[in-house]
């Protein structure tokens, strides 16, 4: 039984490892591969994904007890609030306009992370909910960094149009730490920690399944 949250974290982070297989889209990316279209889906995708994110990070915070859950779930709501206005550039560099984002039909392989964030904010355990988002960090960090690393050297996006990806590659040490206080703060009022596994599981098995679900269409010309 681990009696502290990076302990925590670090067991059921050991235990999924690799579980899922590998990311499809990112190495398409980042050698200049993936067709535009697909970086146009990318930022039609996450303009429904954003919003959601933020709502469900409300709603954890306003369920959590313990005033480090509230602190950690509330940082996690407005850094969906600041880069949602990043995807307008992003979406029109790959050709789409708002209409055209508007007009997108969303893949249900892409959209069944935030389905999944959304059924955590309404039946997990704030504190065991961390958890699964917790273990996370590291690996989209790395993703959104090569992401930009490629929209830049192979397609021309400027600054303004991967500042999305810029935003989440760049650490956060501090909202890791809130992170781990709320997972701390749950186990000392004795949450049970049982499911934490299975909630990571399923997160990061749809995030794959919402990059793969662009790598299947996206390996055309650019």
């Amino acid at each position: 039984m681990a009696h502290s949250a990076q302990e925590l974290l670090d067991r059921i982070r050991r235990e999924v490892a690799d579980e899922h297989g590998e990311n499809r889209f990112v190495p398409l990316v980042a050698e200049g591969t993936a067709s535009v279209a697909s970086i146009g889906a990318l930022a039609a995708e996450e303009s429904r994904i954003v919003p959601a994110d933020w709502r469900s990070f409300l709603t954890l915070a306003a369920r959590a007890d313990e005033p480090a859950g509230r602190a950690f779930f509330t940082g996690l709501a407005q850094g969906e609030g600041l880069v949602l206005p990043l995807l307008t550039p992003l979406a029109a560099a790959a050709g789409l306009d708002e209409q055209a984002v508007r007009e997108y039909r969303p893949e249900p392989g892409c959209q069944a992370y935030a389905a999944y964030v959304a059924w955590l904010a309404l039946n997990a355990d704030p504190a065991v909910a961390a958890v699964a988002i917790l273990t996370n960090f590291a690996a989209f960090g790395e993703y959104c960094a090569a992401i930009a690393r490629g929209l830049r050297t192979h397609y021309g996006f400027d600054d303004e149009a991967v500042a999305f990806f810029d935003f989440f590659a760049t650490p956060a040490p501090e909202l890791e730490q809130q992170g781990l206080a709320a997972v701390q703060a749950g186990l000392d009022a004795g949450v049970s920690f049982d499911r934490a596994v299975e909630y990571v599981r399923l997160l990061q098995g749809y995030e794959l399944m919402f990059w793969n679900t662009l790598a299947d269409s996206a390996a055309d010309p650019v």
